[in-house]
């Protein structure tokens, strides 16, 4: 068992469901049990959750600096000191380890970085990172979703409602969000495009109406939610309870 949990090739689901499914049953056999309230299980076993993106330099020097301890100092509070993983992509969101450079460092301990010395080519490209953080530096911290474009202007507007978001994602979005956020494809925050909504909040989620637009169209559009560790239903604190393989990045 030990040779499993140590293969790489495995991800940290399947590992999670054989500990769950194979190694408690035996562990506790014939002992004295009793069942785990959700809570209990969540400060065990909580979603991977992961840090904004962070771009704190641009090849035009040396490289691409991504490295922890100057991001650690550059934003403060905002990364855990002992990440468990890390995650480099270009700005436009290919993964680094399909760009076919060659990297100077890749790991949660170091972070990341490209040397343009190292490339063929002369000069790295534009590289951010983002780090996954352990459970209990995540536990009491609200998580956002991934982003979400389920619609485009070409019809009335863009319509990204909570209410079908949740149909056409089931288990994806938590269902009582404490915030939402919305931008165009491109990044730009909804709020500075100028344009009129006809919705934007937690409980309805986003519409962009056409008609409301003075140019005749509203851009296109992405929303993404901010769930909480704990979330209010009928008058108690009842926790949203996420799907294993859930990526939850941190609301710091």
């Amino acid at each position: 068992m030990k040779r499993v949990f140590e293969c790489r090739s495995l991800g940290k689901n399947v590992k999670r469901r054989l500990y769950e499914g194979v190694v408690v049953p035996a562990a506790l056999y014939g002992a004295e049990t009793w069942s785990l309230k959700v809570v209990e299980k969540r400060k065990t076993f909580l979603p991977d959750c992961w840090t904004q993106w962070f771009d704190r330099d641009d090849p035009s020097g040396t490289g691409d600096w991504e490295t922890l301890s100057d991001l650690l100092k550059q934003y403060p509070n905002e990364i855990c000191p002992n990440p468990v993983d890390v995650e480099a992509t270009t700005l436009s969101g290919t993964p680094a380890k399909q760009t076919g450079e060659v990297f100077y460092k890749y790991d949660k301990t170091s972070g990341f970085v490209c040397r343009n010395e190292d490339q063929k080519q002369g000069m790295c490209k534009d590289y951010r990172v983002r780090f996954s953080c352990p459970s209990a530096y995540c536990s009491e911290k609200d998580c956002w979703t991934q982003w979400f474009d389920r619609d485009d202007p070409s019809g009335t507007g863009d319509w990204e409602t909570l209410s079908d978001l949740l149909k056409q994602y089931p288990n994806e979005i938590c269902p009582n969000p404490v915030d939402v956020e919305a931008t165009t494809l491109s990044g730009t925050p909804a709020n500075q495009t100028g344009e009129v909504f006809h919705k934007y909040d937690k409980t309805s989620g986003f519409v962009c109406r056409n008609e409301d637009q003075k140019e005749g169209m509203c851009k296109d559009y992405r929303v993404r939610f901010s769930c909480p560790s704990w979330s209010p239903s009928h008058g108690s604190r009842m926790e949203w309870n996420p799907p294993l393989g859930f990526n939850c990045t941190l609301d710091m």
